[in-house]
């Protein structure tokens, strides 16, 4: 099991860039056909067809087009920018584009990675079930520091570590059932695009170079600090120490580090050396979305000072940024906010071994996505539960039929245009299942009917996977459950544990519960 966490910031090479890239890069960026394909969705379940979209970066006029299909309806989002909840006028009608902080491949994921994964993968499949052609652009940082760090204590080469795991995430990511962006870029593939910016960043008089690199003199772009929401007196103040003590200002930060022996390199006017972090979301959101795209989005933690980075260079360069930033909150694991300090980075995938991914979805859509969320025992256990509640209602009115209720969706759509709200759309979920279910108990099903469609589109609007059908365990499984049940209670941990890796290998997801050994097929 990879141990290290990884973090986010920055990403996979498409089709659009494979050639060009691959021609530039030092590495060898997997195309879309050579990585581990996704797992297909009906368009009769989610809602969609999966198929990939241009981006269109002609105008960049203003509009607005209503969610749910209805004209005139507006969602309304907290813009970190403006520090209040704002309408959303794409700047193309009908169509939004995203750009999503992604993966720095260095480790596995972990649950702060699933919760952002999911929050955006809910934005973009609610935009689309409203009618948005969406364009979703995610990266992956796959020329960091701590690559680097990780291959130099491996013996390994830093192109190994970040196909390995980037491999880790994509697996990951689908078993989350998180559909892949439109493009993917590596940062790898961008190096001669980041040393343009660069220099014509030095052109403008925003750049000066010292020992160890080329920097960024951030005080001259007028307004620096706005993600920050802090006065720039402050920001200098908390601004985190750097080895270099050449830095004209506190909050000035590296445009191109300079190499040392051994690390990865490329040539530049400013010497042998690697782009800071902070550069190459720039020109990966400019090149593939265009000036002036509408949302930007990542964790709080990186408001300050990694996005107001990233908008500083943007400024300076002459390009209109992202119109809306949009940030979401932390993971609590076992009420500790999770953090490297405390060692508490719980592996996504060895969560999801013995949790139904569908219930830790549904366990980040009961959490508002700007809240604090906690992942326990008994958070992941009740969401099981209230999803195994889902299921069973969809076996019960898999034969209704006909429209949904309408007030039930413009319920929902109330609740989700008021800044994803999440917790209240989930909540009107399960009302509308619970009378759904009184008037099945009534012998009502002309009532049922409706509020079982309305739970169906609510559930792809959600990418809530509901099972119709009920999977069966068959006899040897529920005997080898019974079995390790037996181990347990006699405190023998090694077969326990040895008939856990044979469920697993059997293709079933093993959890401990206070009932016991419960297992589902995977």
């Amino acid at each position: 099991m990879w141990s290290e966490p990884l973090t986010v910031g920055g990403g996979v090479s498409t089709e659009k860039i494979s050639e060009r890239s691959l021609l530039r890069s030092n590495r060898k960026v997997p195309s879309a056909s050579q990585r581990p394909p996704q797992r297909s969705s009906s368009p009769s379940s989610e809602g969609f067809s999966g198929t990939r979209r241009s981006v269109d970066m002609a105008d960049k006029g203003t509009g607005l087009v209503g969610t749910g299909g209805t004209f005139g309806r507006m969602l309304r989002l907290f813009d970190t920018a403006r520090g209040q909840v704002v309408p959303l006028e794409p700047r193309d009608p009908g169509k939004v584009s995203i750009y999503v902080c992604g993966p720095t491949v260095y480790g596995p994921p972990h649950l702060g990675h699933g919760r952002y994964a999911i929050v955006y993968d809910v934005l973009r499949r609610y935009l689309e079930w409203g009618g948005f052609d969406v364009t979703f652009v995610s990266n992956v940082t796959d020329v960091d520091d701590n690559i680097i760090e990780r291959a130099n204590r491996e013996g390994r080469t830093a192109n190994e570590i970040a196909q390995r795991c980037e491999e880790v995430w994509y697996r990951a990511m689908d078993m989350i059932d998180v559909r892949r962006p439109d493009d993917d870029p590596h940062a790898s593939a961008y190096i001669d695009e980041m040393i343009e910016l660069i220099a014509d960043l030095e052109r403008r008089g925003f750049v000066y170079e010292t020992s160890d690199g080329a920097y960024f003199e951030a005080e001259r772009v007028e307004g620096y600090g706005l993600l920050a929401r802090q006065p720039l007196d402050s920001l200098r103040a908390g601004a985190r120490v750097e080895a270099s003590d050449e830095k004209r200002s506190p909050v000035d930060f590296v445009l191109w580090k300079k190499a040392k022996p051994g690390e990865p390199s490329w040539e530049s006017p400013w010497g042998a050396g690697r782009p800071g972090w902070h550069t190459e979301c720039v020109v990966m959101s400019l090149g593939l979305l265009g000036d002036g795209f509408d949302i930007h989005t990542g964790g709080q933690e990186l408001a300050f000072p990694h996005h107001e980075n990233e908008r500083a260079q943007a400024l300076a360069a002459g390009h209109r940024f992202a119109r809306y930033w949009i940030h979401h909150g932390w993971v609590m694991v076992e009420d500790q906010k999770m953090g490297k300090s405390l060692g508490n980075f719980t592996n996504l995938l060895d969560l999801i071994e013995t949790v139904d991914p569908r219930a830790f979805r549904l366990l980040v859509l009961q959490s508002h996505y700007r809240a604090p969320m906690e992942v326990s025992r008994t958070t992941t256990a009740a969401a099981g539960a209230a999803f195994g509640r889902l299921d069973a209602f969809a076996r019960r009115a898999a034969g209704l039929a006909g429209d949904a209720d309408a007030a039930a969706l413009e319920a929902f759509r109330t609740a989700m245009d008021d800044d994803l709200d999440t917790p209240a759309a989930v909540a009107l979920l399960f009302d509308l299942v619970r009378r759904a279910n009184t008037a099945l108990d009534a012998g009502d099903e002309s009532a049922a009917a409706p509020l079982a469609a309305a739970v169906r589109e609510m559930a792809v609007a959600f990418g809530l996977r509901l099972r119709a059908t009920d999977d069966e365990v068959p006899a040897e499984i529920a005997a080898l459950a019974a079995e390790r049940d037996r181990a347990r209670a006699a405190k023998d941990w090694a077969s326990a544990d040895r008939i856990r890796a044979q469920l697993q290998a059997e293709g079933f997801a093993v959890e401990d519960t206070p009932a016991g050994t419960q297992v589902r097929r995977r």
